[in-house]
């Protein structure tokens, strides 16, 4: 459920190399797979897609009223106020008075929706990790890392 706040047509785009071209493309290909792979390697505990965005979102970022994550996720109010009640009523996430303005409530991830990320986490990377040294040479897992640092390097340009 990740967005890209600034998205360019491709077809706009009229200096740039085929060879950059073919590198979007082929990145954008592979991490799609990469992702559906990596979900297929553990138990989404019947979880939605929405669900688990909004369960990760308040994991990284921290706690945040239902109106933020609404934002956040670029939906409507209501549907993150449902989700909320799923992952509450499953132990995943709590609820807490804003200390700055009462009467709104702050949602948080528990130690139980921490564990479950965590688990989720943890095998998605043993697949990997797996996959990787069933399939790869040393030298192919180099330049793997290799090519981490480079898209890192991208994603922060």
């Amino acid at each position: 459920m990740e967005e890209i706040a600034d998205v360019t047509d491709i077809t706009d785009i009229t200096d740039v190399s085929e060879s950059a071209v073919r590198a979007a493309r082929e990145v954008r290909v592979v991490f799609s797979r990469l992702r559906r792979r990596m979900r297929e390697s553990y138990d989404p505990g019947d979880l939605t897609p929405s669900q688990t965005s909004v369960l990760s979102r308040l994991d990284k970022d921290g706690e945040a009223s239902v109106s933020d994550l609404a934002a956040a996720e670029r939906v409507r109010h209501q549907s993150v106020a449902a989700t909320i009640g799923v992952l509450e009523d499953r132990g995943l996430v709590s609820r807490r008075p804003d200390p700055q303005d009462g009467r709104r409530q702050l949602i948080f991830v528990t130690e139980s929706g921490h564990a479950f990320l965590e688990d989720r986490r943890r095998a998605g990377e043993g697949w990997l990790t797996r996959a990787l040294e069933d399939n790869c040479t040393e030298a192919e897992r180099r330049t793997v890392i290799e090519a981490a640092a480079l898209l890192e390097r991208v994603t922060r340009s």
